[in-house]
């Protein structure tokens, strides 16, 4: 399902987008919640671990590719919770969420244009 979000991207996205790692696991690390000061796992659907594209410098060594985690548990527990979704659509929200990051927007600039953060 993420793959397609990914792939379904505008061109202008999609290049962007392609060297992106996707990884999915079933919950997220513990040290993921701590550095994000979250105690439960359940709070984090998605991850964006990477240097946005509007802070990359070409001069900079790329320690590691920018990575996209989904997990799956929480996930399921939202869908689960809010019964108003398809799987699929709310994979598609988490993802391009993620990816907004990469491209460098924050939080609030994704909540100008995102209907699901109403």
């Amino acid at each position: 399902m993420a793959r397609r979000t990914i792939e379904a991207l505008p061109a202008e996205f999609a290049r962007g987008a392609q060297d992106i790692v996707l990884r999915v696991e079933d919950w997220p690390e513990p040290d993921m919640l701590d550095e994000l000061g979250l105690e439960d796992a359940l709070e984090l659907t998605g991850l964006y671990d990477g240097i946005p594209m509007t802070e990359k410098s070409f001069a900079d060594p790329a320690p590691w590719p920018d990575t996209i985690w989904l997990f799956r548990e929480p996930i399921l527990a939202e869908w689960r919770d809010r019964g108003d979704v398809t799987i699929e659509d709310l994979v598609a929200h988490v993802t391009v969420h993620e990816l907004a990051h990469h491209f460098g927007w924050s939080d609030e600039d994704i909540a100008v244009i995102d209907r699901w953060w109403e």
